[in-house]
């Protein structure tokens, strides 16, 4: 391997490490908004409510991890995105959504599966496999 290729490879592995924090850091924010809501907020309304509550924590989430990727992640996109910031957040959110519909079809088929009772670890199964997808849509459709 040559060393340009090695160069690109090491600023690749650094980006996806960043992106990882980052990522890690928007599940957490995700997460706690979805164990809220379902606990204080949807209770009642079983698997209908575990499904909203993961809706409004992606949607939390989403919001942190574009922040956090401008500011961070994708560190040479900054002047890139700079004036295009709601063009870029629209097609963030749009690779978003889809990783929404990832999240909430993973979710349906894991508490058929597993049960209401197990959400937890099915929403942590179900965002690690997320996490690949909008990490390769955002560094394709955005921050290439």
């Amino acid at each position: 391997m040559d060393q340009q290729k090695k160069l690109k490879l090491k600023a690749l592995i650094k980006e996806f490490s960043r992106y990882l924090v980052v990522g890690g850091t928007a599940f957490l924010v995700d997460f706690g908004v979805l164990t809220l809501t379902k606990t204080f907020i949807f209770k009642e309304l079983g698997e209908t409510g575990t499904l909203i509550a993961t809706a409004c924590g992606f949607i939390a989430g989403l919001v942190y991890n574009y922040i956090l990727s401008i500011i961070f992640v994708f560190e040479k996109s900054k002047e890139k995105v700079k004036g295009k910031q709601i063009k870029s957040f629209l097609v963030f959110a749009v690779i978003g959504v889809i990783g929404l519909g990832l999240t909430m079809f993973g979710m349906h088929i894991g508490i058929n599966i597993f049960g209401d009772k197990n959400y937890p670890y099915i929403k942590v199964f179900v965002a690690g496999v997320v996490l690949i997808w909008n990490y390769v849509g955002r560094k394709i459709f955005i921050f290439s």
